[in-house]
């Protein structure tokens, strides 16, 4: 179903004795902090790489539900299916809609875990608003679902650290070996950042600097813009497709 004013979102249902312990071994956080609200996560491959991004959402009955970008939806319910094996868990697709919004936190809605200022998520029919999602992204640097975020992202680039969405003492998970080493043995030569821009270009941009290639350009709002570059090559001023760019600190 819709999420207001947002990316289309999908929601599954995951219940069954079995959930929570089935979801534990999957994904990149801890589901423990169900118990706080909202839990971001993602489901990587084997290698480490970026399959999908959901939030994880408690049920009074037990049952987990699972907020993915409706892109993503069909995919992950085939991935959690082929995972489940012999555990004792159903993975189903919902009606349920999601809302957001940035105003006070309505009854049994859940704030946003990956930044404050990205507001609430509601899956009861709370009444959303009409913010400017875009800009509220950009600003955050948080990546969305089939524009940042696609099959060749690591995810400790893409900044889930920052945005809470993996957990390194929970154990194991699938991916999780290349993950824990890009976070301890290694420095990251390149991530998604906030860049100023001036003038427009299209999202996918091939960024430059100096004549060389910086990075990508993604997406843009007031005058920011969400871009994945080379540490390295990231000072200074930056070209992508006749627009300007020069990194926010």
């Amino acid at each position: 179903m819709t999420a207001t004013n947002a990316t289309p979102r999908s929601v599954l249902r995951v219940s069954g004795p079995e959930a929570s312990d089935f979801l534990q071994n999957l994904v990149t956080n801890d589901l423990g902090k169900l118990k706080d609200g909202l839990v971001y996560a993602a489901l990587l491959t084997p290698q480490g790489k970026y399959r999908a991004d959901f939030f994880l959402v408690p049920r009074a009955d037990g049952s987990i539900l699972i907020d993915v970008a409706d892109t993503l939806a069909a995919d992950l319910g085939r991935a959690l299916t082929l995972y489940k094996l012999r555990a004792k868990v159903a993975v189903e697709p919902t009606d349920i809609t999601v809302t957001r919004g940035t105003g006070p936190l309505p009854d049994g809605a859940y704030a946003d875990p990956r930044d404050a200022s990205l507001g609430w998520r509601g899956y009861d029919g709370q009444p959303g608003d009409d913010a400017d999602w875009d800009a509220l992204r950009v600003a955050a640097c948080v990546p969305e679902s089939g524009i940042e975020l696609t099959p060749d992202t690591f995810i400790l680039e893409a900044g889930f650290e920052r945005l809470n969405g993996v957990d390194f003492k929970k154990g194991c998970y699938v991916g999780q070996e290349v993950t824990a080493r890009m976070k301890h043995k290694t420095e990251l030569r390149k991530g998604l950042v906030t860049v100023a821009v001036t003038g427009a270009a299209p999202v996918g941009s091939e960024v430059e600097t100096a004549g060389k290639p910086a990075g990508t350009l993604f997406t843009q709002s007031g005058g920011r813009g969400i871009a994945y570059l080379r540490f390295d090559r990231a000072e200074g001023e930056m070209t992508a497709d006749g627009a300007t760019l020069r990194r926010v600190p």
